[in-house]
């Protein structure tokens, strides 16, 4: 639940966390990048999240215009995420506290390819 008295304030930096202020939503983002995903590859690729957490997430970017939501008419049901052009717009700033993390708490880079392997290895298991 979101609490609506943050939508009156004038600090830019309390309006951006609306929209960016759980641990979940820059992990989302940064995931997503510039490609395509279904919720079922989401939830394979983002270690510890829920499912129903990573529901409300989700709807929540949809809402403030950050990811588009594609429904396709087909059975069964497909839906496809994608960053919008603001969306894509925070991607430099998660790459600068990806970076920032880098130097002061000793981890290496995100290796999107690699998570994308063991999602598709994750699918075939369960297939």
């Amino acid at each position: 639940m979101r609490d609506q008295r943050f939508y009156a304030a004038e600090c830019p930096m309390t309006r951006a966390m609306i929209s960016l202020g759980s641990k979940w939503k820059p992990i989302i983002i940064h995931t997503i990048q510039k490609r395509k995903l279904r919720f079922g590859q989401l939830d394979a690729i983002i270690p510890f999240i829920t499912r129903k957490v990573l529901t409300q997430q989700l709807k929540e970017l949809v809402e403030d215009g950050i990811i588009n939501r594609e429904e396709f008419a087909e059975i069964p049901p497909r839906v496809e995420y994608a960053l919008t052009e603001k969306g894509l717009s925070l991607l430099p700033i998660l790459k600068s506290v990806c970076e920032w993390n880098m130097k002061y708490e000793n981890t290496t880079a995100c290796d999107l390819k690699k998570a994308e392997q063991k999602d598709k290895k994750a699918i075939k298991e369960t297939a």
